[in-house]
């Protein structure tokens, strides 16, 4: 790990939830990981699908809800304590129906739990910071990415790591993530062009990749800039 101006080390918890190992969100994954630890930070790769992690509530994970002083089940606790040990949480997920997959919902659901992540006058998580750099296969130019960022911003940020007590909440919304090209057009009809390939298809994913490292330096000197 590469220490910066004698600072002292940081934690980024980076959260994968895809069931590939060679997909681009997990391609994504590990170039963001690659960026925080020469930023300074120690990383802790969570991959959900890799880690065997059930996205299932269960009776062990909420015995009484309404106690925020409840056990909870190991695993939860477990995931708690990598979340309490991280200054900042990244998150990397491709788009599904505007939303998250259920393997990342099930483990906000799950460990996010009451008493945990809110339902105290002073969040455990307050001063964190979260980026969710979310892949979507809709091409840039589509008019539903507008919808699809905003819908994104209001459930992620609002709804889940500002109400969690986060001190900022950050949607990195990388679009063109198939090789296909795809949108819908004005008549709700989905239109997939031709795959690229070659140089052609290098060069989009150069660009991707390029994204991607513009968000995760972003959002790095954001913190430095607010200490």
């Amino acid at each position: 790990m590469t220490q910066h101006d004698n600072s002292p080390s940081r934690t980024a918890l980076v959260v994968v939830a895809h069931h590939r190992t060679d997909s681009l969100t997990a391609h994504t994954a590990r170039r963001a990981a690659a960026r925080l630890e020469a930023a300074g930070y120690r990383v802790d790769l969570l991959d959900l699908h890799a880690e065997g992690f059930d996205p299932r509530m269960n009776t062990s994970d909420q015995p009484d809800w309404g106690d925020r002083e409840k056990p909870y089940s190991d695993e939860a606790h477990a995931h708690m304590r990598r979340i309490l040990d991280a200054d900042v949480v990244v998150a990397v997920f491709p788009v599904y129906w505007q939303s998250v997959p259920a393997l990342l919902k099930g483990w906000i659901d799950r460990v996010w739990n009451y008493g945990f992540a809110y339902g105290r006058s002073k969040p455990r998580l307050a001063g964190k910071r979260m980026l969710w750099l979310a892949l979507a296969g809709a091409t840039s130019d589509d008019p539903v990415v507008e919808g699809m960022r905003a819908v994104l911003e209001t459930n992620l940020s609002e709804g889940i790591a500002y109400y969690c007590g986060f001190s900022q909440s950050t949607v990195g919304l990388l679009t063109d993530a198939e090789e296909r090209p795809q949108r819908v057009d004005a008549e709700g009809n989905l239109l997939v062009g031709e795959a690229v390939s070659g140089a052609e298809r290098e060069a989009q994913y150069a660009d991707f990749d390029r994204r991607a490292r513009e968000l995760v330096e972003k959002f790095v000197a954001e913190e430095r800039v607010g200490a």
